[in-house]
């Protein structure tokens, strides 16, 4: 069983940052995948970063050279620093393992991130 709770979303006018946090339970947590994930508004959720347990990291091309995801396995904590803000960017982000992803489980309450023009 694998908990997630998100923090850190907030409204910020565009161009600005903000830091997500993803803290995970469970003392394997730094064998996992951890993925980051956002819907908007009457949209799919989708896939925005992961970090492997090894640190291998993979982007949504709209998100490459703006997001950075990092993991503090000490912390169980995974991040996703977000720069350069688009009010495209705008939704509920989550935090998951692909599996719990495909499975429609683990998923955690989010955090809404704003972002106004």
């Amino acid at each position: 069983q694998v908990q997630l709770v998100e923090s850190g979303g907030g409204l910020v006018q565009a161009g600005g940052s903000l830091r997500l946090s993803c803290a995970a339970s469970g003392s394997r947590f730094s064998i996992y995948t951890i993925g980051w994930y956002r819907q908007a508004a009457g949209k799919q959720r989708e896939l925005v970063a992961d970090i492997t347990s090894g640190g291998i990291t993979n982007y949504q091309n709209s998100v490459k050279g703006r997001f950075t995801i990092s993991r503090d396995n000490a912390k169980n904590t995974v991040y996703l620093q977000m720069n350069s803000l688009k009010p495209e960017d705008t939704g509920v982000y989550y935090c998951n393992t692909p599996i719990g992803a495909r499975a429609n489980v683990y998923w955690g309450q989010g955090t809404q991130v704003t972002v106004s023009s």
